[in-house]
């Protein structure tokens, strides 16, 4: 897995000194295998959970196909992108539009 660096002021970039956005971070956190629940994804992303929530609407909006699974144990329910390789070219593809 690669390391993402941080800046001095703790924000991530992506290792060419550009920022890397918190919908490109939500977007690779959702194309992982097992997905992520709200409390993980608000966490990582230091949102709260409303607003994490938002931002997984603002990505069906935009086209992702987010699936919501329940756990059978009653866990919290895992969210996740289905189609990974596409997931990764746009997380991509947003990375270098934004940081050029």
């Amino acid at each position: 897995m690669k390391s993402v660096a941080k800046k001095p002021d703790g924000k991530p970039t992506s290792g060419n000194g550009r920022q890397v956005t918190k919908k490109a971070q939500l977007i690779k956190l959702l194309g992982r295998k097992s997905g992520a629940d709200i409390v993980a994804l608000s966490d990582k992303l230091g949102w709260q959970q409303h607003t994490t929530r938002a931002a997984l609407s603002g990505l069906r909006k935009a086209g992702y196909k987010v699936t919501r699974a329940t756990s059978a144990n009653g866990g919290p329910a895992k969210y996740r992108i289905l189609v990974a390789s596409a997931v990764a070219d746009d997380a991509a593809a947003e990375v270098a539009q934004n940081g050029a």
